[in-house]
């Protein structure tokens, strides 16, 4: 049977990666943004390479929004067998100086999404009983602490752990179903440019956030850092082999390991 694969967040960065790299695998898939010009790039240039493709422009921060998903995706192929809940953003500025409506749109997002992503689609993939798999986007930063872009932290945090709890829950009722998380480092992506997608509501007018290179680690230049970073090609390949092989954790930069030990040790000192 020819394998269903949703990815939100797919107009561009790591899920246009992940996009192309399930195509290749003659999967059939669901295209899911809140971008719709980039959307209907990318339903084109899989249509034009024989991809069976749905797409639906949507807001992952919106339950209903997440659930017409889902049923589009059943009514238009039947079934789901590999989920990405992939969207991101981030906005930085020193905790206490965040916003509520910077923790509305970050968590909405970064952690909601997944949320809805997982009561959205997680009865419905109970109810195939087909072999499924759902990959919940989280980053480096979520296993590890340090100050600097703590809102994103936050959420990356709680998409760790939610994976973690999932992936325990289903073990234990028998489910044909995988979880991995995804914990990248530095990725070539656009989501340093993701405020273009702040929906109105959420916009702070008489506020300009701080340059991003103030407060994320690295070379203390963050824009440099993501153009240098690993490609979302590269990553969408980690993420197929750890499909393939039932890897848990994903992890794309070895070289951050260190830190993650590190914070550990801390933790049990």
């Amino acid at each position: 049977m020819q394998k269903v694969a949703v990815i939100t967040g797919a107009a561009s960065g790591i899920g246009r990666g992940l996009a192309e790299r399930f195509a290749a695998e003659s999967m059939k898939i669901v295209l899911a943004d809140v971008e719709e010009e980039a959307l209907a790039e990318l339903e084109t240039d899989l249509k034009s390479k024989g991809v069976d493709v749905l797409t639906v422009k949507m807001d992952v921060s919106n339950a209903a929004d997440v659930e017409n998903l889902a049923a589009h995706t059943l009514d238009a192929f039947g079934a789901v067998h590999i989920l990405c809940n992939n969207a991101g953003v981030v906005c930085s500025r020193p905790i206490w100086e965040h916003t509520v409506a910077d923790w509305e749109w970050v968590l909405g997002v970064n952690l909601w999404g997944v949320i809805h992503g997982i009561r959205a689609f997680v009865p419905r993939m109970l109810a195939q009983g087909d072999a499924c798999h759902i990959v919940n986007t989280a980053s480096i930063l979520g296993l590890i602490g340090g100050g600097g872009t703590g809102i994103y932290k936050v959420s990356k945090h709680g998409v760790v752990v939610l994976s973690e709890a999932l992936a325990d829950e289903l073990a234990q009722k028998g489910a044909n179903i995988q979880v991995h998380v995804l914990c990248p480092g530095w990725v070539s992506t656009g989501i340093l440019d993701s405020d273009r997608n702040r929906p109105d509501a959420l916009q702070n007018p008489d506020m300009e956030d701080p340059p991003l290179q103030q407060t994320l680690g690295g070379s203390g230049n963050a824009r440099a850092e993501m153009e240098a970073g690993m490609s979302p090609a590269r990553v969408a390949e980690h993420v197929y082999n750890a499909i393939q092989n039932g890897t848990f954790y994903i992890h794309t930069h070895p070289e951050y390991k260190a830190a993650i030990r590190e914070r550990m040790e801390r933790i049990l000192e």
